[in-house]
Parts: structure tokens; C-alpha cells; sequence
């Protein structure tokens, strides 16, 4: 593998500047750019921090961990068999990689160079501080200790190997980060306009974006640091967090000739595994036996709108997508090494919503948000509304939310109230229940959307409970996945930092060693 530090910017003209090989002469390219452009390198940025190693990681290593999905192959097994760990480091291209599709943290660091020299791009700038804390807040939770203070400075500092910072200094950092650039914005001056795929650059929504950001991050230091914890939710509670529908946070895709223009998830999944339906699929992948079990215990109707099972009228016939809960079937974790001959009978991701191209990708949204409310209720940190409230606000949005995927995704408003029915709030549990709960419901309203957080959460809780696999060989003893591995060019190129770092988190870098925060 390549020095992810040494090839941290190769990035295309339309960027940054560019220039060919030769004599001094000759090596200026009079049709490359001579500076950062920071709205398309910000766009860049956006687009690279969410898509960078989907497949790999967001659907192979967490989904299956997670439970969602499961797949009878050995290769892909990094979640479902606990078995590939290659899955994890490709994650840390977001440092640097390939000039087209990684780099993300390049990107940002330019940007945030770039517009540091021009009081009047203090909302720009702002606005990249809080995108940098998104990207380096997934970045750390991935890997633990990484570098943070000195990293993306190979181009602009000749920087190849950082060190690496506790994650506990990071999160102090972004905690910082986000309070101040929330309170720098200024609406006399510009922003991003439509270079800002998220918000077109809306500084009222990217101020609850901030606060959604620190909200999260705020509750992840509940079992480490409760009184940091406490502290930064009611900061970020009081600012204002989103809530509303219209302030959900998304980047929008098309269904165009362009890969690049379409969702990446569908893109990814697509071309991944779910290529044709009938007979096998690439990774062998399935929606999990755990997920569509707990769907249709609960009755949850985003089950029609989440899976299918394909079915044939006759042996001649087409394959059709049918979203009927009596034929959904979830397929057992870790459960096959070989194509079942029952394959075709287990449910897969629906083509009418979750597999469209033109699917939103949904970055920070209510239903998350009330959900953490709701947890700060129960911890006593919330009076604003009652856990019970926010949770049912929680449940209510994560059910609409699927609209945003197509009319496959409309669920009636009577659906809604009869799965609340059905499941109520249980106010009469335990600390421990109701977080349970909370988590759980977390598990269900985050699924595609970002199976990092549900990664993430449950790490931090410990819910929903999961039943570990313990396939033969697996490569964590039969425990779930806990931490992404760094690769193995860190040990070559940033020895001492690399050293430094695993030392300080007890030695290991597996599948199953722990973060920070994980306690």
C-alpha cells in the first residue's frame, strides 16, 4: 500500500495548482489553476467525507456487525464472519490517496487555508471548521488515536509523518472547533452559496447543524467524561439543535450517466452485490435475519419500505420485488459458507428506494437529534420535552424521513400511529431500559443513513443487544468488531508516531481493540 501521507495531494487542476514535468520553463501549465478554488475544493470535501469506502466499511465491516446485513462469503465477511480487516483501513484514505475519490482531509485543510486570509470569509471559514469536525469526528471514532493537529500538511508544510493525538484531546478540539465557528458566523458577509451541497450555504442551518454535531459528540463522552458530557449537551441544547423536517441535512444525487452524480450507496450496493435479482449476489449479501426479525416483531412498517424478497410467478416468469411482511426473511449472521439453496428467499435492500440512484444521502437529521434529547431526558439533562415525547418526535421523523426516497418510501400517517401504538414509550423503566429503547429505536431510524453513529452508539451503550458470531478462524475471538485497523503503511512510513499511538491504546491495532470513549 502506498504512504497514505506522502501521496496526501495529487488532486486535479480544476482545484488547486497543477503543473507539468520539465524545465522551469516549461513547467507551468497555462490552463491549471495557480490557487485553491475553495467553493469546489469545499464540494469536493463534502462529497469525499461521506462516499470515502462505503462498500467497505459503512456496508460490509459496520452492516454486517451491526446486524443488518449478513453474507454467506468468506471475503466479505469483515462484519458478518469478523474474518477481513483489509475493509477497515481503506478508510484511512480519507487522508489522502487517490486525487479523485479521497483526500478529504487535503481538501479541507486547504479550504480552511485559503479563506483564514480574508475577513470577510469568516462564514466560509466557519463552515469548513464544522465540516472538518464532521470528517474528523467519523475519522477518529474509526481509528481512535490519529493524526489530527498535524494532519493534511504534506502539500502546504512537506509534512509526511504526523503525529498521532489522543482522542481525547481531538473531541476537546472539536468541541472548541464547533463552538466557535458557531459563534463567528456573520450574516452581513457571504458564504458558500451553492458550492455548499448540504445547506446552499444557509448559516440558520448550518448553526443547528453545529450544535446536532456537538450534541452528538457531547453524549459520546457519557461513560468516559459524564461531566464533559453533561456540560456540552445543555450547550448544545440551548443553542439549538435540529429538529424540524426542513432542517434535515442532506446531499441530494441524480440519476445521471455520471457515476459520480448518483447516491454512492445505491451506486455501491448495486454494483457491489446486488447486481441482478435470482440466484447469487456478488458478496453474497442479505438483509440480516436480526434487523428483519426485530421489524416485523415490532411491526415496524418501514420493513415494506426498507426490504423485498424476489419471486417468480412461474419458472419462466420475471423476477418481481415483493415488499409483502409475510415473505420477508432476514438471512442468520455467519450461519453459511456456501450458497443456501434457500437463497433466493431471504430479503434484500428494495430497488424502489433504498438501490435509486437519485436517493439523498441524509447526513444529521431530526430523528436522530430528538433521540439524543430524549436520552438527556432520562439522564436529567433535558426539561424542554419529556423522554417520551422526544422519542415518539424521534420515531415520527425517522418513519417520514423515507418519503424523501421515492413514493415506495411514503408511509400513512396511520401506520405511524399504530406502530407507536404498538411500542410505546416505556417511562417506567429503568436509566438503563430507556436507553435501551432509545438505542434500539436508534439502530432502526439510522439504518442506511449512517451505520457509522449506529456503530458508534452502540459501542457507547452497548444496545441494541447483539448476539456475537463466532465463526471458525474469525479474527476477534467471537467478538464483535470494536475499532477499524490502521494500515499497514503507517508502520513502514510513521513508525515512531504509529508506535506511540498503539502503545497508548493498549498495544493492539485489531478488530477488537477499543477507543477512547468505549468504555
Amino acid at each position: 500500500m502506498k504512504n497514505l501521507f506522502k501521496v496526501l495531494y495529487l488532486a486535479p487542476a480544476l482545484f488547486i495548482a497543477s503543473c507539468d514535468n520539465g524545465f522551469e520553463e516549461m513547467n507551468v501549465n497555462p490552463n491549471a489553476s495557480t490557487e485553491v478554488v475553495p467553493g469546489y475544493l469545499f464540494t469536493r470535501a463534502q462529497l469525499v467525507t461521506v462516499s470515502n469506502n462505503y462498500t467497505g466499511a459503512a456496508y460490509l465491516t459496520i452492516g454486517g456487525s451491526m446486524q443488518h446485513f449478513a453474507t454467506y462469503k468468506e471475503v466479505p465477511g469483515a462484519g458478518d464472519k469478523y474474518f477481513n480487516f483489509g475493509y477497515s483501513q481503506a478508510s484511512w484514505n480519507l487522508y489522502g490517496g487517490d486525487p479523485v475519490t479521497q483526500g478529504a482531509v487535503i481538501d479541507i485543510s486547504q479550504v480552511i487555508d485559503a479563506v483564514s486570509k480574508n475577513p470577510t470569509d469568516i462564514n466560509r471559514l466557519s463552515i469548513a471548521r464544522i465540516w472538518k469536525a464532521y470528517l474528523f469526528h467519523r475519522i477518529t471514532d474509526l481509528y481512535g488515536d490519529v493524526p489530527y493537529f498535524e494532519a493534511g500538511k504534506a502539500y502546504s508544510a512537506q509534512d509526511f509523518t504526523p503525529k498521532y493525538d489522543a482522542q481525547s484531546v481531538i473531541y476537546a478540539d472539536l468541541l472548541k472547533e464547533l463552538e466557535e465557528s458557531i459563534n463567528a458566523f456573520d450574516p452581513a458577509q457571504p458564504s458558500f452559496g451553492n458550492a455548499d451541497l448540504v445547506y446552499s450555504g444557509d448559516l440558520t442551518k448550518w448553526k443547528k447543524f453545529g450544535y446536532s454535531l456537538m450534541l452528538r459528540l457531547g453524549m459520546r463522552l457519557t461513560e468516559v467524561d459524564p461531566a464533559n458530557a453533561q456540560l456540552w449537551v445543555k450547550k448544545a441544547i440551548a443553542g439549538g439543535v435540529i429538529t424540524a423536517d426542513s432542517d434535515l441535512a442532506k446531499i441530494d444525487y441524480v440519476d445521471g450517466s455520471i457515476t459520480a452524480s448518483r447516491n454512492f450507496i445505491s451506486a455501491g450496493l448495486m454494483s457491489t452485490d446486488y447486481v441482478s435479482p435470482g440466484g447469487d449476489n456478488v458478496e453474497g449479501g442479505k438483509l440480516a435475519k436480526t434487523l428483519i426479525d426485530h421489524l416485523k416483531t415490532t411491526k415496524d412498517p418501514r420493513l415494506n419500505v426498507i426490504s423485498v424478497v424476489w419471486t417468480k410467478a412461474s419458472p419462466t416468469a420475471p423476477y418481481v420485488a415483493d415488499t409483502a411482511t409475510a415473505l420477508q426473511k432476514g438471512m442468520p449472521n455467519a450461519a453459511f459458507n456456501s450458497l443456501p439453496a434457500d437463497f433466493d428467499s431471504y430479503s434484500e435492500p428494495n430497488p424502489a428506494t433504498i438501490l435509486r440512484y437519485n436517493a439523498p444521502l441524509l447526513v444529521l437529521t431530526p430523528a436522530e437529534m430528538h433521540l439524543l434529547l430524549a436520552e438527556a431526558a432520562v439522564r436529567g439533562w433535558y426539561s424542554g420535552a419529556t423522554a417520551a415525547a422526544s422519542y415518539q418526535a424521534a420515531v415520527t421523523s425517522g418513519i417520514k424521513q423515507w418519503a424523501l426516497f421515492g413514493t415506495a418510501g411514503v408511509i400513512s400517517d396511520a401506520k405511524i400511529a399504530a406502530y407507536l401504538a404498538a411500542n410505546p414509550y416505556k417511562t417506567g423503566g429503568t436509566v438503563a431500559q430507556q436507553i435501551e429503547q432509545i438505542s434500539t429505536q436508534k439502530w432502526v431510524a439510522l439504518f442506511l443513513e449512517d451505520e457509522y453513529e449506529i456503530w458508534s452508539n452502540w459501542r457507547r451503550t452497548g444496545y441494541p443487544a447483539l448476539t456475537p458470531t463466532n465463526y471458525p478462524g474469525n479474527l476477534t475471538g467471537g467478538k464483535i468488531p470494536t475499532r477499524f485497523v490502521i494500515p499497514d503503511s503507517e508502520e513502514l512510513y510513521n513508525r515512531d508516531n504509529f508506535y506511540e499511538a498503539r502503545t497508548r491504546q493498549g498495544g493492539t491495532n485489531t478488530l477488537s481493540s477499543v477507543v477512547w470513549w468505549d468504555k
